[in-house]
């Protein structure tokens, strides 16, 4: 039991503080579940994310579900989505019974400005962590180079993209295995 309260709690911290989408998550995990607790790689948090992501639902909970599933199974995995939820939940309801008085307020407008930069910044932290242990040689390279451009140049499904580069990743795979040979 105290496995499955540890779980809530640290994806309720991480629901607290995912303003900004799923991405905002991502130093949070990686700081919480790959450096202080071991719990993860982060290899597997970029697949848990990117899997989170491919699926239909709100990122954070997919990749919470993925997370505490692998850590606590089926009921880690109800623990984790109920942790990141209930934060979320109960500011929006907290901030729909007040936003229309408050939302007007120049000091509002710039606290949320203030708190959207941040997210960037935390994002950016995470994603030079993450390069670490994905773009590991020069196909890896060449792959985030052309799913970048293509996620910023064109209007692509995100999922198919992420498809795209997971038959990417096998081929190259088979074909350095093909080449062993």
């Amino acid at each position: 039991m105290r496995q499955f309260i540890e779980i809530f709690l640290i994806f309720a911290r991480v629901g607290i503080f995912t303003f900004g989408g799923g991405f905002s998550m991502l130093p949070l995990l990686q700081r919480d579940l790959v450096e202080k607790r071991g719990w993860l790689t982060d290899a597997e948090v970029v697949d848990f994310f990117s899997l989170g992501q491919c699926l239909p639902g709100i990122i954070a909970i997919n990749t919470s579900i993925f997370i505490g599933h692998k850590q606590g199974g089926r009921a880690g995995g109800i623990a984790a989505a109920l942790g990141v939820l209930f934060p979320s939940v109960t500011v929006i309801l907290i901030i729909a019974a007040f936003i229309a008085r408050f939302s007007d307020i120049p000091e509002v407008q710039s606290a949320f400005s203030g708190i959207r930069v941040c997210v960037c910044a935390l994002i950016v932290n995470a994603v030079t962590k993450l390069w670490k242990s994905s773009i590991v040689d020069k196909a890896s390279f060449v792959v985030f180079v052309a799913a970048f451009a293509v996620a910023v140049f064109i209007n692509f499904p995100v999922a198919l993209l992420i498809l795209a580069a997971a038959i990417i990743g096998i081929s190259i795979k088979a074909l350095r295995r093909h080449g062993k040979k």
